[in-house]
């Protein structure tokens, strides 16, 4: 590829990107307070709450476990996961809306401490990807929700 094809190509790239998320403000704030009363409901350990900001046909992936596809296996999720923690709480750092204003992601950090198998408090931190999906009534409801940790894997020797 010649650098004159690359350059046209990053460029459109960057066009493309800039039109399909140059989205609206008010919905983007919207979208950080409802994050932030999301967060506010899992550190209150609200399970009906928490779950209450998935779409019916929502997918969670949270790591080293399978996905939760079902509203089920995501309350199911959310509750084995509230049970062994302490606190959580997350922060949003970054929200993108697309062009339609019907779809946006949120991306941000997250502290949780919880108990680890001896039942001493165990603390970790990391990132986390939503994508959030305007619902027919008007309501923004997430669809797509995974998180990983910015630690090491125990026993890797690496340290962050």
């Amino acid at each position: 590829m010649n650098i004159r094809t690359l350059v046209t190509t990053l460029t459109l790239a960057l066009i493309a990107t800039t039109v399909c998320l140059s989205g609206d403000p008010k919905i983007e704030q919207a979208l950080r307070d409802l994050d932030g009363q999301w967060s506010a409901a899992a550190g209150a350990k609200d399970l009906d709450k928490t779950v209450s900001y998935y779409s019916d046909d929502a997918i969670v992936l949270p790591p080293n476990a399978a996905a939760a596809i079902t509203k089920e296996s995501i309350r199911t999720a959310w509750k084995d996961g509230l049970d062994s923690v302490s606190s959580i709480s997350w922060k949003v750092t970054r929200v993108e809306v697309a062009k339609s204003g019907d779809m946006a992601y949120v991306s941000g950090t997250y502290e949780v401490t919880m108990k680890d198998p001896t039942a001493n408090p165990s603390s970790d931190h990391g990132k986390y990807l939503e994508v959030w999906e305007k619902q027919a009534d008007g309501q923004w409801k997430c669809g797509a929700d995974a998180w990983s940790s910015d630690l090491p894997v125990p026993g890797s020797g690496e340290k962050k």
